[in-house]
């Protein structure tokens, strides 16, 4: 209730100043989420996830769609359940922008420098739990100050980490599913948030974002600097086929990827390892994206209800 309070105070004192993107709060919500343990398809956190998704979301979304998917394991002689969830704003509004992240966890800790460690589950504090943790942020801040103008689509995706090295589409299977039925009216693009937590922050140009929707690539990267965000910076990266990529594959839906790929640093990886906790994570960097991706939001809306 406080921080709603909050929110409506700023909008009544500022204006049409975008509402503030609390870090502390979606770092909380990172831990939450770890707390859970891993959290890939068929563990106890999986299921524990999803109970705490769909509490979380149901009060919040105009509406929410969950969409489960039954598939065959990529590598195992089984059925397992990829779940997807999304939270939806302002109904009516036919120009709709949509963000993403992925909820799962990866299996197995296949680039822990210890061998022993390999065939363990990863906690994804980073590389899950970082990307979640900004759009549930963004879900209370949506739901106390709705949008006017634009919609907004929320989408948690499942299912995102289960491939092998060398075969790619085996990852991204839960928005492959749901690009083969996106709900209308269907965004003009969408944004991946994924791995944004990282101490040493740093969000080179993704070379599939640019492909994609150069656009919007530049709009992001042109306010994050007014906003005095160095990190993200005016320089090409790696290609990563995150979300982003199935998604513009398979729905043809424009999208962009805000990742930090390198974890910590260039030198030093914590990705895929039982290295990636909240340990390892920082507020002040989940504040930074989240500044960023609101006041977006908010711009291209132009006001509040």
């Amino acid at each position: 209730m406080l921080r709603a309070f909050i929110l409506i105070l700023m909008v009544f004192c500022f204006g049409q100043n975008p509402p503030p993107f609390d870090g502390k709060r979606a770092m909380d919500l990172l831990i939450t989420q770890c707390e859970f343990g891993p959290r890939f398809p068929g563990s106890n956190g999986h299921t524990q996830m999803k109970m705490f998704m769909e509490n979380f979301l149901l009060p919040l979304a105009d509406s929410l769609y969950i969409m489960d998917e039954k598939i065959s394991h990529p590598y195992e002689r089984r059925y397992i359940t990829l779940t997807n969830y999304l939270a939806r704003y302002n109904l009516d509004a036919a120009y709709r922008i949509m963000l993403m992240a992925h909820w799962d966890t990866r299996e197995f800790a296949d680039q822990d420098l210890n061998p022993e460690n390999r065939f363990l589950p990863i906690l994804g504090a980073n590389d899950g739990a970082s990307g979640v943790a900004v759009l549930l942020t963004l879900a209370e801040i949506l739901h106390t100050l709705p949008p006017l103008n634009i919609g907004v689509d929320l989408l948690f995706v499942d299912g995102e980490d289960m491939g092998k090295s060398g075969d790619p589409e085996k990852f991204g299977l839960g928005t492959q599913a749901f690009a083969k039925n996106v709900p209308e009216p269907r965004p003009q693009f969408a944004i991946c948030i994924d791995m944004v937590a990282d101490q040493e922050q740093h969000f080179p140009i993704e070379q599939f974002s640019l492909q994609q929707a150069p656009e919007v690539v530049h709009s992001i990267w042109l306010l994050a600097n007014d906003l005095g965000f160095p990190q993200f910076e005016n320089r090409m990266g790696n290609a990563v086929m995150d979300d982003h990529y199935y998604l513009y594959k398979y729905a043809k839906i424009p999208a962009i990827d805000i990742i930090d790929f390198e974890y910590p640093n260039k030198d030093v990886n914590y990705w895929h390892t039982l290295q990636d906790t909240p340990e390892n994570c920082s507020m002040e960097s989940l504040e930074a994206v989240g500044t960023v991706i609101t006041h977006f939001i908010y711009n291209q809306d132009g006001g509040h209800k």
